[in-house]
């Protein structure tokens, strides 16, 4: 008689626990919005991008390479160096930002397409190697830049999925471990090279990665409203249980542009309890057309849209 009351507790407990999992995995909005800056080099500010107090707002300096500040910039075994518009957007300016507007955070993101004429490469010479300078350097940088937190957006690598894994992860373990930083993104796209390299990562360290920039500008020119909404569902699967952002950009990058019904698709996905966040690149192409996109972005995620 004991065996089958054994049987029914456990059931009961396994019922409770699954249904924990259940309500800390619901899905739910977010007024987040983000905003790269500074890689242009075309003398934006903090201060010229329009911040809604009702918006949960993060500028994300691009970026840092762990490359050498040579005329021909070579990999530097995970010693960082800035490479953003630091004239505009300094150490003052920064915290200058932080305390005109309690809402705002500020990021560094790592990597980036480019350095100098040729690719950013993720070039490790070994793990532990890399790990420890990129701590080192990084953890001088963004206390010098009074920075929360960094962005992963490494698109070309010279190294495996495994190690690309092994290296950020414990990268931002460690940071977050020492209190350097209180959050971390990555920046994935739709490449089949990047998206190998991204999963690997997230699969081993996904729980301390707090939000997931996607690159859905990186998509066709043209995408419509279905196939955005079929892509970010596409994407919130491949990255399970991560807070997905939507993205688009002011450049003249593809995917599902603001006049073409990406506002549209935000609203469907609010409606959806999946609006997590929204992040632009950038603001530096934003400044020509008066950041007015930027504006309607958070309006939308405030509840003023």
């Amino acid at each position: 008689m004991e065996l089958p009351k054994l049987f029914i507790t456990l059931l009961i407990i396994e019922a409770l626990f699954i249904s924990q999992i259940q309500v800390l995995a619901a899905p739910t909005n977010s007024n987040l919005f983000r905003e790269y800056i500074g890689a242009e080099f075309k003398n934006v500010k903090f201060t010229d991008v329009p911040i809604n107090p009702n918006a949960e707002f993060h500028f994300i300096l691009s970026f840092a390479i762990d490359y050498d500040t040579l005329s021909s910039p070579s990999p530097n075994n995970g010693k960082f160096n800035i490479f953003w518009d630091s004239a505009n957007l300094s150490p003052s300016q920064v915290s200058s930002i932080k305390i005109a507007h309690s809402n705002v955070k500020v990021a560094l993101s790592l990597g980036g397409d480019s350095v100098g004429d040729g690719f950013a490469y993720f070039s490790p010479s070994s793990v532990d190697s890399w790990v420890s300078n990129a701590v080192s350097s990084l953890t001088r940088i963004i206390k010098q830049y009074h920075l929360d937190g960094i962005d992963i957006d490494y698109e070309h690598f010279k190294a495996d999925p495994d190690t690309f894994a092994e290296c950020i992860g414990k990268l931002i373990t460690t940071l977050k471990r020492n209190k350097v930083i209180s959050f971390a993104s990555i920046a994935p796209f739709d490449n089949d090279q990047v998206q190998k390299q991204y999963l690997a990562l997230w699969r081993k360290y996904g729980h301390q990665i707090d939000y997931v920039n996607f690159q859905f500008y990186a998509y066709d020119k043209g995408t419509t409203v279905p196939q955005f909404l079929e892509y970010f569902k596409t994407q919130s699967s491949n990255y399970n249980g991560g807070k997905v952002l939507v993205s688009f950009g002011t450049d003249a990058s593809g995917g599902l542009k603001p006049d073409k019904g990406f506002f549209k698709a935000c609203e469907k996905l609010k409606s959806q309890q999946q609006l997590h966040g929204i992040f632009i690149w950038s603001a530096d192409d934003s400044k020509a057309n008066g950041f007015r996109y930027e504006k309607e972005a958070q309006g939308l995620l405030a509840g003023r849209h």
